[in-house]
């Protein structure tokens, strides 16, 4: 199974579209290796957006994304990268699809809810600078869903 990092940024937190976002990937079958809320600090931030240094949204990100608490989900399942990336939408909300989570809750392209891993490169990097390794849960899928022998 493959693992992706997804952030609900400080705009998903303060609107209370936590829950709804968690549903949505839970509902498509991934399952949640490991979660927390805290608030980015600076050094943080600009060491998780460092492949943006020079860019110029870099500041107002940094800035947006320390400015209140945010979630950060790893999540496990097929091709969970591509299957997340696809449940998001794209970056400006205003050109995501309905029924991505960008295109159904987003409110610009800065105010987008969520950021989601775009590599395994990416996820290992993302992943390093929120949890500690002995974090992340490492379960089988087969363990996240129960049947019961008779219905």
């Amino acid at each position: 199974m493959e693992k992706t990092l997804l952030l609900l940024k400080p705009d998903a937190v303060k609107r209370r579209l936590a829950g709804r976002i968690i549903e949505r990937l839970e509902d498509k079958g991934l399952a949640i290796m490991a979660m927390k809320m805290f608030r980015f600090t600076r050094e943080t931030a600009e060491k998780f957006y460092s492949d943006h240094i020079g860019k110029p949204f870099y500041e107002p990100l940094v800035k947006f994304m320390t400015s209140g608490p945010t979630i950060a989900i790893v999540l496990s399942g097929k091709n969970a990268i591509a299957v997340v990336r696809k449940l998001i939408g794209k970056t400006d909300s205003s050109q995501a699809e309905p029924g991505t989570i960008r295109g159904d809750f987003g409110l610009s392209n800065r105010y987008n809810l969520v950021h989601a891993s775009d590599s395994k490169e990416s996820f290992e990097k993302e992943a390093a600078t929120i949890f500690d390794a002995c974090d992340i849960i490492e379960r089988q899928l087969d363990e996240l869903i129960c049947f019961p022998e008779e219905l």
